[in-house]
């Protein structure tokens, strides 16, 4: 059986490369796992992105598949956790850098990393929402969990127009939030407001250093891009409120103080999506399943094929898309 993925390798002698390749059945079954899935749809996420166009070392392992997202039937299940053909959903785990991702027509995983479809979404619906929209859906439910209500004032979400941002501004709408949306991207106001965004700031506002204590706006934070910007938006939190801290498009550093946490009772919380537990990921999916519907899905998200996810790559790292790529892996151009 030979299919196509996405192969990245990296030789002494060429270097880094990443091309669409026929693999075997004996190559993929060399991974270790226990479930054979045939997928239907994946993803372009940034980590993704960033394996993709080798900007960073997120890719442990060589050669390899990226892909850390993905939708399938189920052919072969060794654990007997799962049927042939049911549906299932894969989000990180490691998939795309220490094990061969979905950015392919079939892939070979654990069990335990796997949750069923919710009943509903459609195959597609999932990786619209994917794992940045599956993220969002964690840092809404810490939000909520921790007790912020929509009356309670303005929510911020940082990276607006992104695939992290653009699910977060939607569901927070949904949920009856007012949101502020952050984003370079102010020419594309628009496509924020129709997500649900009552306010659009220019993301240059936060990527500044700025004062320790600022004034105080934000009952709530989704943040997606690090650095300055969740310094700044951590000095403008109201009084005990919430920072759902989950990317960091901007950098890695955080050049705060501990003012907003010890004179004003800030929780930061970091949001991890790559090893969640199979509860809050099952938790998370059906809060985004709930409340986002079909038009607005359709909205974010626009299909591609496997051939064409280095150029998106290559636009996502360079800040020049919106909304969500899903990847047909199975369309050919």
């Amino acid at each position: 059986m030979l299919f196509n993925a996405i192969l990245l390798e990296k030789k002494e002698v060429t270097g880094f490369t990443c091309s669409l390749k026929n693999i075997n059945r004996q190559q993929l079954l060399s991974q270790q796992g226990d479930t054979l899935i045939q997928v239907a749809y994946s993803s372009i996420n940034y980590k993704d992105a960033l394996a993709i166009t080798n900007k960073s070392p997120v890719v442990r392992q060589w050669p390899m598949v990226p892909g850390i997202d993905g939708v399938g039937t189920v052919l072969e299940c060794a654990s007997g956790r799962y049927q042939k053909g049911d549906i299932v959903v894969l989000n990180g785990w490691g998939c795309g850098e220490t094990h061969w991702g979905c950015l392919s027509q079939y892939a070979y995983l654990k069990s335990e990393w796997l949750i069923p479809l919710p009943d509903k979404l459609t195959a597609h619906q999932a990786m619209t929402i994917g794992t940045a929209g599956y993220t969002a859906g964690l840092c809404v439910e810490r939000i909520f969990d921790f007790g912020v209500k929509p009356q309670d004032g303005m929510v911020l979400v940082t990276g607006a127009s992104g695939g992290v941002g653009s699910i977060a501004v939607a569901l927070l709408a949904k949920l009856g939030y007012q949101v502020t949306a952050s984003t370079s991207k102010i020419d594309q106001a628009y496509y924020l407001r129709k997500l649900g965004a009552v306010n659009i700031i220019d993301s240059q506002s936060l990527k500044q250093s700025g004062k320790p204590l600022q004034k105080e706006h934000w009952s709530a934070v989704v943040d997606a891009v690090g650095s300055h910007t969740l310094a700044n938006a951590c000095a403008q939190t109201q009084y005990g409120g919430i920072v759902a801290c989950c990317g960091l498009v901007q950098g890695m550093d955080l050049p705060a103080t501990v003012a907003p946490f010890i004179l004003r009772g800030v929780t930061l919380a970091g949001v991890d999506s790559v090893m969640a537990s199979y509860d809050k990921r099952v938790t998370a999916w059906n809060l985004l399943a709930k409340h986002l519907d079909e038009e607005i899905l359709s909205y974010v998200g626009r299909t591609i094929t496997l051939n064409e996810c280095v150029e998106v790559a290559n636009k996502m790292i360079a800040g020049q898309i919106k909304g969500r790529f899903v990847v047909d892996v199975n369309k050919q151009i």
